[in-house]
């Protein structure tokens, strides 16, 4: 009786594994915002339920996310750089490209305001400003979409603060704005993750509302004619989904604390 129960318990242990190893995985490489800010964890779990699919997040900053995806390390790419983006599809390295949502960037930094910035709307006129000090300023470094959107600013200022007033982290966001935290410095943020770190971090928004910190954000294939062994179908069911009525009435209702933090956009 012992040995027949054994043998059913192994058995079934064995069809699990079997069932789980088949489940289809989707690797997605995303930015810090999207994992940081909760709403992966809110989000996928509904489409993995939907479809059967599992989703194996990677989540780095945007230029490593294109990366993954030019290699076929991964089967989709959800980012935040437009340029890089079309850049990308241009190429040949993605294809189905559509419009997910958006949000916006902010400057934030200490409560004491040392460079005397907040309140302002207008975000090269704060840079400038910050160029000079008294305060650091912490870059992420990491060629990700925030990172590329901040050297644009200081491009078009035609200034950067000195050497000892500029830390290039090379760290993702939640670590940048805790630095800042630590440092009473300043930095560019995307409103999402600012939103899920501005507790642990007393860092208050000084500038916002300037239309040149509009954040979309777009998802992308990997090209299978270039990966021929990317899980392009679950690439699609993925993008299908986010893009959707559902999906983005999902987005929509993402709001920790009350507070809406990504706003659907699909077309």
């Amino acid at each position: 009786m012992k040995r027949r129960s054994l043998v059913l318990a192994l058995a079934a242990l064995t069809f699990t594994g079997a069932a789980f190893a088949q489940q289809p995985v989707i690797r997605l490489s995303t930015t810090t915002s999207t994992d940081n800010s909760g709403l992966l964890g809110y989000l996928l779990p509904i489409f993995e339920q939907k479809t059967g699919n599992k989703v194996h997040v990677i989540s780095v900053g945007t230029g490593k996310a294109l990366e993954l995806s030019k290699n076929g390390d991964v089967d989709v790419t959800l980012v935040h750089a437009r340029q890089a983006e079309d850049k990308f599809v241009a190429e040949g390295w993605g294809v189905d490209r559509r419009d997910v949502m958006y949000n916006d960037f902010i400057v934030v930094g200490p409560a004491s305001d040392p460079d005397r910035i907040r309140g302002g709307k207008d975000v090269l006129i704060a840079f400038r400003k910050m160029a000079e000090g008294p305060a650091k300023f912490i870059s992420r470094g990491d060629n990700s979409g925030t990172d590329i959107m901040e050297k644009a600013y200081w491009k078009q200022v035609g200034t950067q603060p000195p050497a000892a007033l500029y830390v290039s982290a090379g760290l993702g966001m939640g670590e940048v704005l805790n630095m800042a935290s630590e440092l009473q410095a300043y930095t560019l943020t995307d409103r999402a993750t600012y939103g899920a770190y501005r507790a642990k971090t007393a860092l208050e928004i000084a500038v916002e509302g300037d239309p040149k910190m509009f954040n979309p954000y777009g998802i992308i294939a990997t090209n299978p004619a270039r990966h021929p062994g990317v899980n392009y179908k679950g690439a699609r069911e993925l993008i299908d989904w986010i893009t959707s009525p559902e999906g983005q009435a999902k987005i929509a209702a993402f709001k920790p604390a009350g507070q809406q933090l990504f706003f659907p956009s699909a077309k």
